[in-house]
């Protein structure tokens, strides 16, 4: 089965490939180098399309990683080099804020990168109530493409954006909604039900 690629990949593609030709043509075992890179991109920006969690309530994982993070209202995920990188909304809701914060770089998967790191904060008006979405930058990602804007309405599980090279993602639950997962539990974006909102009759 043929997995989409994020376009973001494109400008990374086509220097490893010039790479790999112009070094191929001197000394062929030389194109070796930027072929594993490209391997290695294509895998990173790898954008597969997933099965939505369904059901009353249900929050579904805005991110593919581990949860590093669980109290009455946030639940954090940590995304390594490894895992599929683009962002999800976790309800059906509409954006009532985008705002980008310039910040550092440090590691993900400390607490005070949510408060330090460079990231994107997304405010979703939904049934339930309002909750956030924020997208952080770490230690080797250095930039943030988000591909929604303020007054766009999302679906459960529609594509957010894509954080480049390792990150974190925070989820701001409404009052009374209830986590359904654990610390150092492995989740998926769109694909795993993560919590339960407080009300599902609300209008937004």
């Amino acid at each position: 089965m043929r997995v989409p690629i994020a376009k973001e990949s494109t400008p990374f593609v086509a220097v490893l490939l010039l790479a790999a030709v112009v070094l191929g043509a001197w000394l062929p075992w030389l194109a070796a180098m930027p072929l594993a890179l490209l391997a290695f991109v294509l895998w990173f920006f790898r954008d597969p399309e997933r099965e939505i969690a369904t059901g009353p309530g249900v929050v579904v994982s805005p991110a593919d990683g581990r949860v590093i993070k669980v109290d009455d209202r946030e639940i954090s995920i940590f995304l390594n080099l490894f895992n599929v990188h683009v962002a999800r909304s976790p309800v059906a809701a509409r954006i009532r804020t985008a705002t980008h914060t310039p910040g550092r770089f440090m590691a993900a998967f400390k607490d005070e990168a949510s408060e330090h790191n460079e990231r994107t904060t997304l405010e979703l008006d939904g049934r339930g109530g309002r909750m956030r979405v924020v997208l952080v930058a770490g230690l080797v990602a250095r930039r943030i493409v988000c591909w929604v804007a303020e007054g766009q309405e999302l679906e459960a599980g529609e594509r957010l954006g894509i954080i480049r090279f390792g990150s974190r993602v925070d989820l701001v639950l409404p009052e009374g909604s209830v986590p359904s997962v654990r610390v150092g539990e492995r989740v998926w974006g769109g694909e795993s039900a993560i919590a339960h909102l407080p009300d599902t009759t609300a209008d937004w």
